[in-house]
């Protein structure tokens, strides 16, 4: 299939799994990038991403002339180790603020694919909490109340 045009997104890739993080320009997405890139994680793309449906999963990858590189604000363009590719787990909206403590499953579709969503989360550590996410994925409660 053919791929997207690429998106203002970033990219990270914790094995094969990957998440894309969308949001307005200034809302933080290369530098939640660098911080999960300092948790161990991957990067894929930063600043522009291109998407392509492979079978039943989307593929992220970088347009060849910035992979590889990534933007530190007030430091500069950073050379990184980059994955090529990655099939995407889930995608985080920063532009899009979190009101619940324990949220209720969301999903958003990219070429034809429904993908688990998340929002920015109003507090906490973000970076190590998404990490998790990428390794167990996220238990859902058997009930709308848990003590």
């Amino acid at each position: 299939m053919e791929a997207s045009a690429p998106l203002h997104a970033s990219c990270i890739a914790w094995e094969d799994r990957g998440l894309l993080i969308l949001g307005p320009s200034g809302s933080g997405k290369s530098a939640l990038a660098l911080e999960m890139m300092a948790w161990g994680c991957t990067l894929v793309a930063d600043d522009r991403v291109i998407l392509r449906r492979k079978g039943r999963q989307v593929m992220a990858s970088a347009p060849p002339p910035i992979r590889g590189l990534i933007e530190a604000r007030g430091i500069g363009l950073l050379e990184a180790e980059a994955r090529e590719e990655v099939p995407l787990a889930v995608l985080l909206d920063l532009g899009t603020a979190e009101k619940d403590r324990l949220p209720p499953w969301r999903e958003r579709e990219l070429l034809g694919v429904a993908l688990p969503c998340l929002h920015k989360p109003a507090s906490g550590p973000i970076a190590p909490a998404l990490l998790q996410y990428l390794k167990f994925h996220r238990r859902e409660p058997a009930s709308p109340r848990i003590p």
